[in-house]
Formats: C-alpha cells, sequence, structure tokens
C-alpha cells in the first residue's frame, strides 16, 4: 500500500469519525431538548397547579367572607327587628301604666279594689296578725275598707278576723309624675306582710301588672308579630 492509499483511507476513517460525532452530537441535542421540553412543560405544569390552588383557596376564602358578611347582615336585621318589637311592646306596657293612674282617681271603685286586693293577700299569708303598707294618699281609703275586709277573710276561712296594723312610718312610693318618670313609684294598691317579715305578698297595681304582662307577654307578641318573618 502507497502512501496515496494510506492517506486516502485516513481521510475516510477521519469523515467516519467526523460523521459518527456529529451524529452524536445531534443525538445529544435532540435528547436535551426533549429533557428541556419535558422540564419545562413540568414546570409549567407546576405553575399552573399553584396558580390553580392559589386561585381556588382565594376563592374559597372569597366564599366564606361572603357567607360571614351575610350572617352578619342577617343577625344585624333580626337584632333590629327584635329591638322595634322590644319597643312596640315596651311602649304598650308604659301605656298600661299610665292607665293604672287613672284607677285611684275613682274613690269609690278604688276603695272596693283595696279591700279585695286586701282579702286576696290575707288568703296568701293566712296569719292572725300582718302589717300592711300602702301610699300615704290612700291610707284613708285604705283604713275605710279594714274591717270589712277582715271580716270577709273571716268568713271565707271560718276563722277569726285577723288583725290588719298599717304601716304608718314606712309607706309605698307615691304615684309617678311627668316630671320625674323614672323615680321609685307606686300606682296604687297594697303590700301585706307576716310580722315577722318573713313572707311577703305584694298586691300593687304595678306588680299586678308586671304579672298579667310577663304571663301575656307570648300571646301578645303572637298577636303583634306572626306575620313578621324573623
Amino acid at each position: 500500500m502507497n502512501d496515496a492509499d494510506v492517506s486516502k483511507q485516513i481521510q475516510q476513517m477521519v469523515r467516519f469519525i467526523r460523521q459518527e460525532a456529529e451524529e452524536k452530537a445531534n443525538e445529544i441535542s435532540v435528547s436535551a431538548e426533549e429533557e428541556f421540553n419535558i422540564e419545562k412543560l413540568q414546570l409549567v405544569e407546576a405553575e399552573k397547579k399553584k396558580i390553580r390552588q392559589e386561585y381556588e383557596k382565594k376563592e374559597k376564602q372569597v366564599e366564606v367572607r361572603k357567607k360571614i358578611e351575610y350572617s352578619m347582615q342577617l343577625n344585624a336585621s333580626r337584632i333590629k327587628v327584635l329591638q322595634a318589637q322590644d319597643d312596640v311592646v315596651n311602649a304598650m306596657k308604659d301605656a298600661a301604666s299610665k292607665e293604672l293612674l287613672n284607677v285611684s282617681k275613682d274613690h269609690h271603685g278604688y276603695a272596693k279594689l283595696l279591700k279585695d286586693l286586701i282579702i286576696q293577700n290575707l288568703l296568701r299569708l293566712k296569719e292572725p296578725a300582718v302589717l300592711l303598707r300602702c301610699r300615704k294618699d290612700d291610707v284613708h281609703l285604705v283604713e275605710s275598707v279594714l274591717e270589712a275586709a277582715a271580716q270577709e277573710y273571716a268568713e271565707k276561712r271560718d276563722v277569726h278576723a285577723p288583725e290588719i296594723i298599717v304601716d304608718h312610718t314606712v309607706y309605698l312610693p307615691p304615684a309617678p309624675t311627668h316630671y320625674n318618670p323614672h323615680v321609685n313609684s307606686c300606682s296604687g294598691g297594697v303590700v301585706l306582710a307576716s310580722r315577722d317579715g318573713k313572707i311577703v305578698c305584694e298586691n300593687t297595681l304595678d306588680a299586678r301588672l308586671d304579672v298579667v304582662f310577663r304571663k301575656k307577654l307570648p300571646e301578645i307578641r303572637r298577636r303583634l308579630f306572626s306575620q313578621v318573618v324573623a
């Protein structure tokens, strides 16, 4: 083999090696690009997932805030409705309390009422001697019906007439006035107690109004607000 053949063979080998290197380089390039694209796609999908999760999280937070705000508004509305209902009910009671002031103006009717209230308390206490308190303005009327009240009680229970002592040192508060409506007051009636003070029966007009009002309150609310949607 001469030099020309050797040179030719070397060149062929060089071309072969170069071609194989180029093919290998292309394979590496293609593989690297594929890996890059796959990695890039994975990163993009990961970011998309992260964004979706963040969006869903914020969407849930917004939904929760909306529900909280709605609940707060609903509760506020209910409170306003209940407050308005209470205002109406209290106004009715105030009106009834003012009407009580007219009861004592009819002296004949009020005297009979005082007698009935005294008898009612005597029947509750069942004591042989009691202490009675009333308003200072009512002392004369109360004393005018004491004997009749004691006698009627005695006949009802078939016992001796009890001793009724009118307290002339401590009186029930006077009637309320427009000038100072928040001062402790009494619209009329009596309070009876056992001699030792352990048993007390309050039978004032104000106390009776409170009892009736508490008892009738559910019915009052039902009649006034049955059509109101809470």
